[in-house]
């Protein structure tokens, strides 16, 4: 089961990858691999997915191209987008089967990379910049500031009613898959207030007490999921159309024999939202 609450083994080297003759050393390095990722955010693996393919970069460095995610046991690991040969997978379809090691490159090469395709050009005056930190910042020469990559927070939260009962709802463009309820943090919102404002627009359920579960990043672009549980003050659904499609409150019972006959289909397993409806269908004490 994915779980980021421990150390990741990634050093993203912070405090050396402002130099570019270091980065570039490291590229040269007999130890050093790419990986490959195309404009969609997939990325090179073996058969079936469970592995990265990487290989060790054999052209020369290019500071505008490579990026370099960091150091892992000692080995130089960058990642460039190119057009990928064999087999490819997107984090969705894959990341709940790579090692912790992998996964966390996996979202961050995806996660950087898009970064890249739309931070080109200065949000001051608008010139083009120049990557630079191996890839972790862009520069503008004209302005002198740098731009770093973005991280969009999010919530996801488990909504559960004093019968122990989960909120759980789709969008039209899910088919019959139903999850947890998600939105994007809103500038001068904490998270908690997030989850009141979101909770009350999508489904006209006002919620209490709230407790946090964990967190995840998740590259579509480049988002960080921070999942809670609340308790629910209101019961009566009122759901708001632009949002889902439908919700309903689902005890246990009904969601596993609903899901066994195939009615509904649960988030997949590389998601925070499989990690934290698993919580719940376990029983797993102190959610909220």
């Amino acid at each position: 089961m994915l779980n980021w609450a421990m150390a990741s083994d990634l050093d993203r080297v912070d405090h050396h990858r402002t130099s570019p003759e270091w980065v570039a050393n490291l590229w040269r390095d007999s130890e050093a691999r790419l990986l490959k990722i195309d404009n969609k955010s997939r990325f090179t693996t073996n058969v079936g997915g469970s592995k990265l393919r990487m290989t060790k970069p054999f052209v020369e460095y290019d500071d505008q191209r490579h990026r370099l995610l960091g150091m892992l046991n000692g080995c130089p690991v960058f990642v460039v987008e190119a057009l990928t040969e064999g087999e490819v997978h997107d984090f969705r379809e894959v990341g709940f089967q790579l090692s912790d090691s992998e996964r966390d490159i996996a979202a961050t090469a995806a996660a950087v990379c898009n970064w890249h395709r739309t931070a080109q050009f200065c949000g001051r005056c608008g010139s083009e910049t120049l990557a630079i930190n191996g890839g972790f910042a862009r520069h503008c020469d004209i302005c002198g500031i740098d731009d770093f990559p973005r991280t969009d927070p999010a919530v996801i939260v488990g909504v559960l009613d004093d019968r122990d009962r989960l909120l759980l709802g789709g969008q039209p463009s899910w088919g019959n898959r139903i999850s947890v309820l998600a939105g994007f943090v809103e500038t001068g919102e904490s998270a908690e207030q997030t989850i009141h404002r979101e909770i009350a627009e999508e489904a006209d359920i006002e919620v209490g007490e709230t407790r946090y579960f964990g967190s995840q990043p998740w590259p579509f672009p480049r988002s960080l999921m921070l999942g809670f549980f609340a308790r629910a003050l209101s019961t009566e659904i009122c759901v708001d159309a632009d949002e889902l499609e439908h919700a309903a409150w689902m005890t246990r019972a009904e969601v596993r024999d609903a899901v066994a006959a195939g009615e509904v289909r649960l988030p997949g397993a590389s998601s925070i939202a499989s990690r934290m409806i698993d919580a719940w269908l376990e029983g797993q004490p102190d959610l909220i």
